[in-house]
């Protein structure tokens, strides 16, 4: 053994059989030296330098064999004693074989603290690696990557891809290599299990490969196989370090998991939250219309004859309003819960800004307090590519709040005009404002806002209707078409609530005569 690497090998052997060949030729051109001790310097100097490359029994050999080319070539020309080539061929053999030794020991030793610092090196680069690991497919790749390069065979990862799928009959799982049945039963085995299989563990010792377990802290969330391992040398060593590197995947994946399983209980609490407090807000807010209607219709019903026509006139207009009232809270509702679904999809169309403005005009101007809502507008305005009836809602959700936030007699604007590619519809009114801690959350739900420090507060301040689902839904609809509705105070008091819409380069009027492409 050496402590070159195997690609170094071819090099490290050519290199110590020039150096041993040049001794040799310095042996020819010294043959005349009467110096007997230089001569067997550097024997031993060729011989030392060998070893560093040479296994033991490489340089053992050319010890041997350069000693009896030594005294074959050398004792005769020096006249020695009959048992004084006897001595120093012996000598000659212990010194050269106790430096190729030691020299060979040393190099396993080195070779085995390289080993070492890589290993250490790996584990502390898989650490990174497993830190920067996004999902479970990730570190099974991962892994599979570190496994080969550390082991430098074939290797194959199975990871348990579901939270709990150990315990099913077909276990949702992710493979990462080629595995034949028999290594995906293994390594099945080795999941249940939770201990290593093959070579060096306590079950299956005769069978080749290797297979270890990526464990956690009281579960195992996979298996890995290293093909052939328990035939190579070193594989005890490998093993050990491969072992590391499954227990450390075992705890992220476990950490990851877990994560996902908090996530997902998370999002099932605030669901549950969420579909609580809408219960409890419509319930609370339906209560109050429902009672109205059901007064003024016992009214109606009762005391139709004792009733003047304006009474009845009246109490008809207060059902009515109390049913829209109802209407847009009910629609406000639907909306919100279908456009927080994943994947929802938009009835879009070409439509014109004036046409949907001018029906939201139509539909407030049916309240008594209707005709202070104005609309002003850009001419030549492009057609939007929206949902009309979304966009409807919009307008009368932002129109409604206005009207109910501001003083009787102020006037609210719907304004509609081009900015920087996009189109904005803003509705202002003059009402007290909103409090700065309170300019994002009133876009939340079940959220009402509270009106600026400076403003003072009216009689009625907190009994106005609403159950702060509107604003939410407005945003939901302004994102829904790739927009955002945002809040800014005007100078002079009063909010403008703002919906941008990106523009599209609708498609070409057909002339008289051409035919209409569909989409």
């Amino acid at each position: 053994m050496n402590a070159s690497s195997p690609s170094q090998r071819p090099n490290a052997w050519r290199g110590a059989l020039a150096w041993v060949l040049g001794g040799c030729a310095m042996f020819v051109v010294q043959r005349t030296v009467d110096d007997l001790a230089m001569l067997v310097l550097l024997l031993v100097l060729t011989s030392a330098v060998a070893a560093l490359w040479w296994p033991v029994w490489a340089t053992l050999a050319a010890v041997v064999l350069g000693v009896a080319a030594f005294h074959a070539a050398f004792l005769p020309w020096h006249g020695s004693a009959p048992d004084q080539p006897v001595a120093l061929v012996v000598g000659l053999l212990f010194v050269n074989g106790a430096i190729a030794g030691l020299l060979a020991h040393q190099c396993r030793r080195a070779q085995a603290a390289q080993g070492h610092a890589q290993r250490e090196e790996r584990l502390r680069s898989w650490s990174d690696t497993l830190r920067d690991a996004t999902d479970a497919h990730a570190l099974a790749h991962a892994l599979h990557e570190a496994l080969a390069a550390a082991s430098g065979g074939p290797v194959a990862v199975l990871v348990l891809a579901g939270l709990h799928t150990l315990d099913e009959a077909q276990p949702d799982v992710l493979e990462v290599g080629d595995l034949d049945a028999g290594q995906r039963a293994g390594l099945m085995l080795c999941v249940r299990l939770g201990e290593a299989l093959g070579p060096g563990s306590a079950r299956d010792q005769g069978q080749p490969d290797v297979y270890l377990p990526l464990r956690g802290r009281g579960m195992t969330r996979g298996a890995a196989v290293l093909r052939g391992l328990g035939e190579r040398p070193g594989g005890g060593t490998l093993r050990a370090h491969a072992q590391a590197l499954c227990d450390q995947t075992g705890l992220a994946l476990q950490r990851w998991f877990s994560a996902v399983d908090e996530q997902q209980a998370r999002e099932l609490a605030r669901e549950q939250g969420v579909r609580n407090a809408l219960l409890a807000a419509i319930s609370h807010d339906y209560r109050t219309p429902l009672a109205a209607i059901m007064s003024a219709a016992s009214s109606l019903d009762q005391q139709a004859e004792r009733l003047s026509l304006a009474q009845r006139r009246q109490l008809a207009a207060g059902i009515v309003e109390e049913v829209q009232r109802l209407s847009r809270l009910t629609d406000n509702t639907l909306q919100l819960a279908r456009l927080d679904s994943p994947g929802v999809e938009l009835r879009r169309d070409w439509e014109s800004a004036e046409e949907i403005v001018g029906t939201a005009l139509r539909r407030v101007r049916r309240r008594d307090d209707g005709r202070r809502v104005h609309a002003r507008m850009e001419a030549g305005l492009p057609l939007l590519w929206c949902d009309a009836m979304l966009m409807s809602q919009l307008l009368d959700n932002l129109v409604d709040n206005a009207l109910k936030y501001s003083p009787a007699a102020a006037p609210v604007e719907i304004v509609v005009r081009r900015v920087a590619g996009q189109m904005l519809l803003a509705v202002q009114d003059r009402g007290p404002g909103i409090a700065p801690a309170w300019r994002e959350r009133v876009f939340e739900v079940f959220q009402r806002g509270a009106p600026t420090p400076s403003t003072p507060s009216t009689p009625d301040e907190g009994r106005r209707p609403g159950a702060g689902v509107g604003l939410a839904v407005c945003r939901a609809i302004a994102r829904a078409h790739g927009g955002e509705l945002t809040l800014r105070l005007r100078g002079q008091g009063g909010c403008s609530f703002e919906c941008r819409l990106p523009l599209r380069d609708a498609p070409a009027v057909p002339q008289e005569g051409e035919a209409v492409e569909e989409r």
